[in-house]
């Protein structure tokens, strides 16, 4: 798909609040070796991850949602908007979306609001349709959210799996402005590749395994991905949309300040980095504390990063994701002046 923006005559959308939200458990890698074929240095080796946070009993994506939501309307200095997106891959159920819960919980009953499910590409794709429902006139301030609890849907003793992903909520505010103005998002990067629909997957739940009959097996109600292809494509998807981004944007890599990519595992990021020819101390990660948060990661890394002081007003940014569908996705902004709410905790990425 071309870069894109919006055009001189309609409003840009501009990043005005942030805010990430973890729950409290803590699952290191030596306690998941208790459970699993594995140690800490073999974890660490292939994947960058300590540690990851972990929903506890009966806490849903919403809930995670909301209270990321509730901190970006604080941080934006608001407690409104007219457009809720929830970016997810784990629902609270496959009908209703959980948006409308999540904005209702917050006092936005009355919102517009819907999910999408772009996979890991999803925060990419929600700030994309914020933009464009800015752009059109339609909204003037949305609440984006990206939240996953891949506990929900992952074996925990699947020893490919377990280790590498976490869950968490991360939000943005963005505010009808103008496309000059630091925090305006632009110059979209959107792709799929419906192909390789296999490479990442939960087989049961939906219309198509249903329709085939029968009960299904344990294995197809959790998260399977092939890690070796997966890995590939990643590389491959990110670093291209990545290009197509800046050459939209009229940007080169010795533009950047920060390349902030989807949380994958440190292997990948580092890798695209590689590729883009960007040394990796430009890459924003909290891969190490977090694990892979899915649709929650990019958000999160934002909010850690500005909490350890390392994103500043002025700095150019770059985003970019790849996620099942498969899907892939990139645009950039300058970071604005922001108000951080307090994190669960403080880390330096």
């Amino acid at each position: 798909m071309p870069s894109n923006t919006p055009g001189p005559s309609g409003p840009a959308a501009v990043l005005c609040g942030l805010a990430g939200w973890v729950p409290p458990r803590v699952v290191t890698n030596e306690e998941l070796a208790e459970r699993l074929d594995t140690d800490d240095t073999w974890i660490r080796t292939r994947t960058g991850i300590r540690r990851r946070h972990i929903a506890g009993p009966g806490q849903a994506t919403s809930d995670l949602a909301v209270e990321a939501g509730r901190r970006a309307l604080r941080s934006a200095g608001t407690g409104t908007a007219d457009t809720v997106i929830v970016a997810t891959t784990t629902p609270d159920r496959p009908c209703p979306a959980t948006a409308p819960l999540v904005a209702t919980r917050l006092g936005l009953a009355g919102a517009a609001a819907f999910d999408v499910g772009a996979v890991c590409t999803g925060f990419v794709y929600g700030l994309a349709t914020a933009a464009g429902l800015i752009a059109a006139g339609v909204a003037e301030r949305v609440l984006l959210i990206g939240a996953d609890t891949y506990s929900t849907i992952v074996d925990p003793l699947d020893r490919a799996n377990a280790i590498i992903f976490g869950d968490g909520a991360g939000a943005v505010v963005l505010r009808a402005g103008d496309l000059d103005e630091p925090g305006a998002v632009g110059h979209f990067d959107l792709g799929s590749d419906g192909a390789h629909e296999d490479l990442i997957t939960v087989a049961a739940g939906g219309s198509r395994r249903r329709a085939s009959g029968g009960q299904p097996a344990d294995a197809e109600r959790h998260f399977a991905m092939r890690g070796k292809e997966v890995y590939r494509h990643a590389v491959t998807r990110m670093a291209a949309s990545a290009r197509t981004a800046l050459s939209g944007a009229g940007w080169t890599t010795g533009d950047l300040d920060h390349f902030v990519p989807h949380q994958a595992n440190l292997r990948i990021l580092h890798s695209v980095a590689d590729d883009l020819g960007l040394s990796r101390d430009r890459c924003v990660t909290n891969v190490d504390a977090r694990g892979n948060t899915g649709a929650a990661s990019i958000p999160l890394a934002l909010a850690d990063a500005m909490a350890a002081d390392r994103i500043r007003p002025g700095d150019r940014l770059l985003l970019t994701a790849f996620g099942g569908g498969l899907t892939w996705g990139s645009c950039f902004l300058t970071w604005p002046e922001l108000t951080l709410n307090p994190q669960p905790e403080r880390i330096t990425p």
